[in-house]
């Protein structure tokens, strides 16, 4: 008998679509996953999203995805790049989930910054006004200082011109969550039950290692830290990307039951 297909759901980050995971889905493809790359809620409408982008909130992305997993006949693996990595806590809490392997994700309610850079960004984005009921346009200039900025300066303008606008809401819901009455990104950490990679460029200025160490100590015995020297914030795609993905898969095969029918 055939053994059966092992789901994978690969979950983008802000200002993103299911194109970020284009160098990583070919590895695990290749390996025999069957893949699943969701677009969150008006990330596919480029640059002129509805205004209702900006209102949408973390827990709006986190109920489409549970319909998502709801679909999916056994307990999917979940692959999260930063905020795409705190949707995929926010699921391991509600959800049955087989792993998780978190890129330098976004932090749940409760973590705060390690870096005076991380604090500042948050401080920096009232700069744009009430920037919590719009959509948010992404800045080249952002994207190439602080997340891009290992790519080689030639793939830059390739990679920001896939950016979209992010909600205004959602951004408030992570960076700001100390003010957030409705404790949208708050996760019971105690709920989930999966194993968990946690990894983080030692360069990422967005997510710092010590942003993402507090991250994984929530989840204690269930998750793996590991920093990766010389990396930032695109591990989906900066070079090296590969020899990440390759870890990735190769802790999925310390840690899975069921294996992947290749």
């Amino acid at each position: 008998m055939a053994r059966p297909k092992v789901n994978v759901v690969m979950i983008h980050g802000a200002f993103c679509g299911p194109w970020a995971f284009e160098h990583w889905r070919k590895p695990f493809e290749a390996r025999g996953y069957k893949l699943h790359l969701p677009t969150l809620r008006f990330h596919d409408c480029g640059r002129n999203p509805p205004a209702a982008l900006g209102t949408t909130s973390l827990l709006d992305y986190a109920a489409d995805l549970e319909h998502l997993l709801d679909d999916i006949d056994a307990p999917a693996i979940l692959v999260g790049h930063s905020m795409g990595g705190l949707l995929a806590q926010m699921l391991a809490a509600k959800r049955k989930v087989a792993a998780c392997i978190l890129l330098a994700p976004s932090a749940p309610y409760g973590v705060f910054p390690a870096t005076p850079f991380e604090i500042a960004s948050a401080q920096a984005l009232y700069l744009a006004g009430d920037f919590w009921n719009k959509p948010l346009k992404p800045e080249r200039w952002i994207a190439a200082n602080n997340a891009l900025d290992m790519l080689p300066e030639k793939e830059h303008d390739a990679v920001f011109a896939q950016f979209v606008p992010e909600s205004g809401l959602a951004t408030f819901e992570i960076m700001q969550w100390a003010l957030d009455g409705k404790r949208a990104s708050a996760i019971d950490a105690a709920a989930v039950k999966c194993p968990m990679l946690c990894l983080v460029g030692s360069r990422d200025r967005v997510n710092s290692p010590g942003t993402v160490r507090s991250v994984a100590r929530r989840y204690r015995d269930h998750a793996t830290f590991e920093e990766l020297k010389r990396h930032s914030h695109w591990l989906i795609g900066e070079p090296g990307w590969e020899k990440i993905a390759d870890r990735a898969l190769g802790w999925l095969d310390s840690v899975l039951t069921v294996k992947p029918a290749r």
